[in-house]
């Protein structure tokens, strides 16, 4: 797997820019087609690329998106900070469009300085999963994944992958 000469997230959108067209269609054709060897190959290219890439570099996802916070993640989160869950909603949660809680503010309220997770322990379910590319039934997100092309150097570079083989 080739690495990719991640400096800044407006590279990284540039880089994924430059591809847009190509990645379109690879995610097209595995909708399609479906393939059964799908998650293996995610799963076979995902480890590859994580014994590559140290995410403490990066920190994107964590300065960029928010994560949907689950009422169990609300109630230990908030356990995390002391302060009582209705609280830790009113400072730092709103409901997006999807009626899904998100926080208020990007980068994360818990992003420390050196891109460390202040409640990593903790950290929201949707947190631990990303990028989310060593999951089953790959297929069934496989919009998410393309999204997440511009935000991760991981999936950015597991789909120039995927282009290759499929």
């Amino acid at each position: 797997m080739q690495h990719i000469p991640y400096n800044t997230p407006e590279k990284l959108k540039e880089f994924s820019n430059n591809r847009r067209q190509d990645f379109t269609l690879l995610f097209k054709r595995l909708k399609a087609k479906k393939p059964k060897n799908l998650d293996d190959v995610f799963h076979e290219l995902h480890d590859e690329a994580f014994d590559q890439f140290d995410c403490l570099t990066c920190a994107n996802c964590c300065s960029t998106i928010s994560p949907a916070i689950t009422d169990k993640d609300v109630e230990r989160l908030a356990k995390r900070v002391r302060m009582k869950a209705v609280d830790f909603i009113r400072q730092y949660l709103f409901k997006d469009e999807d009626n899904d809680y998100v926080f208020k503010q990007t980068p994360c309220p818990f992003l420390m300085p050196d891109n460390y997770c202040m409640v990593y322990e903790d950290r929201p379910k949707a947190c631990r999963e990303y990028p989310h590319t060593d999951r089953k039934r790959m297929y069934q997100i496989l919009n998410l994944t393309h999204k997440n092309c511009e935000v991760c150097p991981v999936v950015f570079c597991i789909t120039e992958e995927m282009v290759k083989k499929f």
